[in-house]
């Protein structure tokens, strides 16, 4: 299928007006329509949408971006390969009740946070781009009444007068200070105080489980002046059991998760935690107060640095593979987990071959078995597939796309693209059995298609796209390196294609094909690059863009006087054998970014262009400089197990 020049790319260059190509290569154009448009604009996407670390939505147009934006919360817009962010409503303040906070408590400004932080008590708002509280409701100063041990929940007071005003009401009554812990007013007599005294040891003071006999006192006053000088301690009553009084230090400040110091005032626990950076304060337990950085950078899950501004943790982050950004309350806001996914053609429907293929790999994701193909022009579909090896596949591990074909008949699949009925009987067939199957979708590599029937094709695409979604089916399509200079002329709209398929695998290579009049490459690395850079010009997403790379080369035989006689494909994996064996000379080849490799046998020289491990890997990194969402090898069984050591490493 891969080995073979699709002609009707060559026909096309000749239609377009360019030099070079057979003529017996115009037939599949001579029908197209005369009025054909031209190329459209560059769509090239630059601007990629985010939710958080999802990414939604690419633009061509950095305006269509941020109106799009808009629409989401936590969203930013970045320039696609740079990865900067320009613009962004990720919110800067957050309102917690407690250690609580909730989704939607968070806003752009800080008059917002703060009239929805006025609705609640023991509320606060941080400024995730400064430190610490920026507003609070958190009681500060007040001061309760009590009549001996006895106090009631509206004895509660925000200003010593009031509090003394409702303790005058009751005989024996006291107030404590609650930012102290003091007894600061008290209107019992010195008589009972007396009396009280030589009662004998009603309180017993203790902290812990530490209570001498010496902290034991009479008149509750003298056993909460004792109290007062121990953190923690607390009063309890000898006859009851009750505590009647206490004096905790409830406000605990850590640095980093270790303890420094507790404090009765909240006011003086902030201030202390200001001298330190990364501190937390903790109330009962519960954190409350913090003036660590709000956006932590990780690797792996491992924390390596923190920062107050995007900016910031973005610079540093990107310094970093395998990296993101959390928020404070761990939610992922970006990272660059991006990894390629690898599929890979088998070229047979063999079940042997396809086990033996794919065991032999590392870091395969998907795996295409060559099972379905369109019979004749009546919609018949032949089927080879086998629900025995599906089942295999899916339990190692590897998602499963059957290849399906149209035996690259071109006047067979005009008949069929003509037929709305003969589409709709393969579609049925085809998409009843992959959802018997239980495959993850299908993808589909019709070639050699006449350009006239470029709309048939597209509406074909779009009718099989609708049966397959409706059952959960993703759909692949294989299209051919061109060129935007004649790419209306084909059969191929990439421009409507890329809103049916769910992934488009872009197979770049045979640029030099079995037919071709000239040696060269199968795939020079610039040339694929362009390739890359078409598509992308149609307007597809990077997200549906898979680059095809080869794990064959073809070897060219010429006479003496220079001239082609014949060429063969060979597999990367018999290169190396052959290269020592023929004692071949190998020259670096600039054009194409491959070594060249030339040996002379019976009269006759041989050349081809090396496919190896390092043309591979630079096929991997034009998948990652591009951003697509990865590439497919045409074939497995090509290849060997060092290659697949550095596509796992790599990918």
């Amino acid at each position: 299928m891969k080995n073979r020049r699709i002609k009707q790319i060559a026909a096309a260059v000749l239609a377009a007006g360019l030099i070079g190509v057979p003529l017996d290569a115009l037939a599949p154009w001579t029908h197209a329509p005369a009025t054909a448009q031209a190329a459209t604009a560059d769509q090239t996407t630059r601007y990629r949408v985010y939710q958080y670390n999802k990414a939604l939505k690419e633009f061509s147009d950095a305006n269509a971006a941020i109106s799009y934006a808009k629409w989401f919360s936590n969203s930013y817009v970045e320039r696609i390969g740079t990865r900067e962010w320009i613009w962004n409503n990720v919110p800067r303040y957050r309102v917690y009740q407690y250690d609580v906070t909730l989704p939607d408590w968070q806003f752009a400004t800080l008059d917002a946070a703060i009239a929805e932080a006025r609705k609640w008590s023991h509320a606060s708002v941080r400024d995730l781009q400064g430190s610490g509280w920026v507003w609070d409701n958190y009681p500060r100063r007040t001061y309760r009444v009590y009549q001996g041990d006895i106090t009631l929940d509206q004895w509660e007071f925000k200003t010593l007068d009031a509090a003394i005003a409702e303790a005058r009401k009751w005989a024996g009554s006291h107030i404590i200070d609650n930012s102290t812990n003091g007894w600061v007013w008290d209107n019992v007599t010195e008589s009972d105080k007396a009396a009280d005294r030589a009662r004998g040891n009603t309180y017993q003071v203790s902290q812990g489980s530490y209570a001498p006999a010496e902290w034991r006192f009479g008149y509750l006053g003298d056993a909460v002046e004792e109290a007062l000088k121990w953190a923690n301690s607390v009063v309890v009553d000898t006859r009851t059991g009750k505590t009647v009084y206490a004096n905790p230090r409830p406000y605990v400040v850590f640095q980093n998760g270790v303890e420094l110091k507790s404090f009765i005032s909240l006011d003086e626990a902030i201030g202390y935690a200001k001298l330190w950076a990364n501190a937390t304060i903790e109330m009962n337990g519960r954190p409350i107060w913090t003036n660590e950085p709000s956006f932590s950078v990780y690797q792996g899950d491992n924390k390596i640095g923190a920062f107050r501004t995007i900016p910031e943790a973005l610079a540093y982050a990107k310094l970093y593979s395998n990296s993101s950004i959390r928020t404070p309350v761990g939610a992922v806001l970006w990272d660059n987990w991006r990894k390629l996914k690898v599929w890979g053609w088998n070229g047979s429907s063999a079940a042997q071959t396809i086990r033996s293929h794919v065991t032999g790999t590392m870091g395969l994701d998907a795996d295409s078995p060559t099972w379905f193909q369109l019979a004749d022009a009546s919609g018949a579909l032949k089927d080879d597939s086998s629900a025995e090896t599906v089942k295999w596949l899916r339990d190692q591990g590897y998602q499963v796309h059957p290849l399906v074909h149209n035996q690259f008949d071109k006047a067979m699949t005009t008949q069929f693209l003509a037929d709305p009925a003969a589409q709709d009987r393969f579609i049925s067939a085809l998409v009843k059995r992959a959802a018997e199957l239980r495959v993850d979708g299908l993808n589909l590599d019709f070639e050699n298609i006449a350009g006239s029937d470029r709309a048939n094709f597209t509406e074909f695409v779009r009718k099989l796209s609708a049966a397959m979604h409706e059952h959960n089916l993703h759909l692949s399509i294989d299209l051919p390196r061109g060129s935007l200079k004649w790419n209306h002329l084909t059969a191929f709209d990439h421009a409507k294609l890329k809103d049916y398929a769910d992934t488009i695998i872009i197979m770049a290579y045979d640029q030099h094909y079995s037919s071709s009049p000239t040696a060269g490459s199968v795939s020079g690395l610039a040339w694929a690059e362009e390739g890359i850079q078409e598509f992308l010009s149609y307007g597809i997403p990077r997200d549906k863009l898979m680059l095809g790379i080869p794990f064959y080369v073809r070897e060219w035989k010429k006479d003496a006087a220079g001239n082609l006689v014949s060429n063969r494909a060979l597999l990367m994996k018999d290169l190396p054998a052959l290269i020592a064996a023929k004692n071949a000379v190998s020259t670096w080849d600039p054009q194409y970014g491959q070594y060249r490799i030339e040996y002379s046998e019976g009269g006759y020289n041989y050349v081809f262009w090396l496919e190896d491990k390092t043309t591979v890997e630079k096929r991997l990194e034009l998948a990652k400089k591009y951003e697509l969402a990865g590439v497919a090898a045409w074939r497995l069984g090509y290849d060997n197990k060092d290659l697949w050591e550095l596509i796992v490493q790599e990918k």
